[in-house]
């Protein structure tokens, strides 16, 4: 099923995967914490040990999607210590992908100076700083999909004026099972793909598909 160079790939991508899924949760617990609900704290959550964040399902998602999307275990929040629970429920579920977006950025400003300064450095480092770009980006854009239980559900509800949030829950219900239809079929990749590649240009230069 796997052959050499896909099983080359992911010994280099653990790494990162592991990394960016950890970074990712630790930011979603750090914004719960300073908005004033210390319950993933309490659980040991609020760290960057990856052991307190990976979800085997989640994780091995990453590779078996060929690193195009994948998930931790979901950092348990409860609303009713959080100051103004709509606006912190926003900010604690967009921290996730922005902290994979702040990555990404830096790993495309790694790859544009090895590049332009025409570095020699081994191959399995250029492929760990390739992938924190693609995987970084990925992840960010995966999570934003509005449907639960996804980071970008809990955005989309709170932006919504409260009296669509009946309705949202109600949505919501059948969204795990669009959600993996999406994966299944791989349908969410023709619309995220595009968008995917136009951040992964943006960040780390056209050099990137060829570099």
């Amino acid at each position: 099923m796997f052959d050499a160079d896909f099983l080359r790939q992911a010994l280099v991508a653990a790494p990162v995967i592991l990394f960016s899924l950890t970074v990712h949760e630790f930011f979603h617990a750090y914004l719960a914490y300073r908005y004033g609900d210390s319950t993933a704290k309490d659980m040991g959550r609020l760290t960057l040990n990856p052991l307190a964040h990976l979800d085997f399902f989640g994780t091995a998602m990453m590779f078996l999607s060929g690193f195009r999307f994948g998930w931790a275990k979901p950092v348990p929040v409860n609303p009713y210590n959080l100051r103004n629970p709509r606006t912190a429920d926003i900010w604690i579920s967009a921290a996730g992908p922005l902290s994979n977006m702040g990555l990404a950025f830096l790993f495309g400003m790694i790859f544009r100076t090895i590049y332009s300064a025409n570095m020699i450095v081994p191959e399995a480092v250029m492929m760990i700083v390739k992938f924190g770009v693609s995987i970084n980006i990925s992840l960010a854009f995966f999570n934003m999909i509005p449907l639960y239980p996804l980071d970008g559900s809990h955005v989309l509800r709170n932006l919504l004026p409260p009296r669509y949030e009946a309705k949202i829950y109600e949505f919501q219900r059948f969204a795990p099972y669009i959600l993996l239809f999406l994966i299944i079929t791989g349908s969410f990749w023709y619309v995220l793909g595009p968008v995917i590649i136009w951040f992964i240009k943006l960040f780390a230069g056209n050099a990137f598909f060829f570099g």
